[in-house]
C-alpha cells in the first residue's frame, strides 16, 4: 500500500446521530435525567447493602458490586453522548476513543463475568443450600469480586494496545454514537479479515458466559419446580428472578449488537440497538433490583431514615 494514501489520524468524528441534526436539545434533557437516574438508582443500592448488615452476604455483595460498576460502565459513554448532542464538533481524540473503548468494554466484560458468577452462586444456593455456607465463603466472594474485575480489565489490553498501532486510512468518521471496534475497526488499511476476527472472538465470549448462565438458571428452575410448597417455590423463585431479567437484559440487548457478524442495520435501528445496550439497560437494573427485592426496598428506606435522622441531628 503506498504511505500516501495512509493518513495520521488525530481525531474521529461520530455520526451516529444522523437524524438529529439540529434537535440534540430534544433527546440531551432526556438522556440527561436517565445518566442521573443511573448514578443515584446504583447508588443507593451500593450503599444500602453496605449499611445494612442483614444485606451482607455473598448475593448481596454481588449485586453491590454490579451496582458500582454500572456507574462507570454508563459515565465511559453517556458524558459523551451529552457532550456531542449539543456540540456542533462532535469530535474524539484519538487516545480518547481508545481509553472510552477500553473502559467501556472492560466494565462491560467486568459486568457479564459478575453475572456469571452471581448465577453460579444462586445454583449453589438453590441447589446445593446444604453446603452453601461452607462452599461460598466470605473469602471466595471477595476471590470473585476482585477476579472479575481483574479479568474483564486485563482481557482487552491487548486488543486495545493492538488497535492503537493500526494504520487508519482516508475518513475519521465513526457511525456509531460511542467509539466501539466495528466502526473503528473500518476505518483501518487493515481489511475486513480483521475485523471477522475481533466478531468471532467477541461473540464467543458472549456465547460462553451466556451458556454457563443460562444452564445455571434452567437447573435452578427444575430444582425450584421440584419444591413441594407452593410458597417454598415463590420464595426460591424470588431469590433468582432479578437476576434472570438482569441477564436477559444485558446480554439480550448485547446479543443483538455483537452477534450479528455480516448483518446490517440502518443506522437508526445501529444507534437505538447502541442505546439499549448502553443507557436502557443500565436505567432499568436499579428499579429490577429495587422493586423485586423486599429485602432491597427496607435497606433503601433504611438508608434514607438514617439520613434523616443525621439531618435532624446535625441541626
Amino acid at each position: 500500500m503506498d504511505n500516501a494514501s495512509v493518513s495520521i489520524v488525530t481525531e474521529f468524528v461520530f455520526v451516529g446521530f444522523p437524524q438529529l441534526h439540529d434537535g440534540g436539545l430534544l433527546y440531551f434533557f432526556p438522556l440527561l435525567f436517565i445518566y442521573i437516574f443511573i448514578v443515584t438508582g446504583n447508588l443507593m443500592i451500593f450503599f444500602a447493602v453496605r449499611m445494612d448488615t442483614r444485606l451482607h452476604n455473598p448475593m448481596y455483595n454481588f449485586i453491590s458490586l454490579f451496582s458500582f460498576l454500572e456507574i462507570w460502565y454508563t459515565t465511559a459513554t453517556i458524558p459523551k453522548m451529552l457532550s456531542n448532542l449539543i456540540s456542533k464538533q462532535k469530535t474524539i481524540s484519538f487516545i480518547g476513543c481508545l481509553l472510552q473503548m477500553y473502559f467501556f468494554h472492560s466494565l462491560g466484560n467486568t459486568d457479564g463475568v459478575l453475572l456469571t458468577v452471581m448465577a453460579i452462586d444462586r445454583y449453589v444456593a438453590i441447589c446445593k443450600p446444604l453446603h452453601y455456607p461452607t462452599i461460598m465463603t466470605s473469602r471466595l466472594c471477595a476471590q470473585l469480586s476482585a477476579g472479575s474485575c481483574i479479568f474483564g480489565f486485563m482481557i482487552l489490553l491487548p486488543e486495545i494496545v493492538w488497535i492503537s498501532t493500526l494504520p487508519f486510512c482516508g475518513p475519521n468518521e465513526i457511525h456509531q454514537i460511542f467509539c466501539d471496534f466495528t466502526p473503528l475497526l473500518n476505518l483501518t488499511c487493515t481489511g475486513a479479515s480483521v475485523i471477522l476476527v475481533e466478531d468471532v472472538i467477541h461473540a464467543l465470549a458472549i456465547i460462553m458466559k451466556s451458556l454457563i448462565i443460562s444452564l445455571s438458571y434452567i437447573r435452578i428452575i427444575i430444582v425450584i419446580l421440584g419444591i413441594p410448597s407452593a410458597e417454598g417455590r415463590k420464595k426460591a423463585f424470588s431469590t433468582c428472578a432479578a437476576h434472570i431479567a438482569i441477564f436477559l437484559l444485558f446480554f439480550g440487548s448485547v446479543s443483538l449488537m455483537y452477534l450479528r457478524f455480516s448483518a446490517t442495520y440502518t443506522p437508526f435501528w445501529d444507534t437505538a440497538i447502541a442505546l439499549m445496550f448502553s443507557v436502557l439497560a443500565p436505567f432499568f437494573n436499579p428499579i429490577i433490583y429495587s422493586l423485586r427485592n423486599k429485602d432491597m426496598k427496607e435497606a433503601i428506606k433504611k438508608l434514607f431514615c438514617s439520613q434523616k435522622v443525621f439531618t435532624i441531628s446535625e441541626k
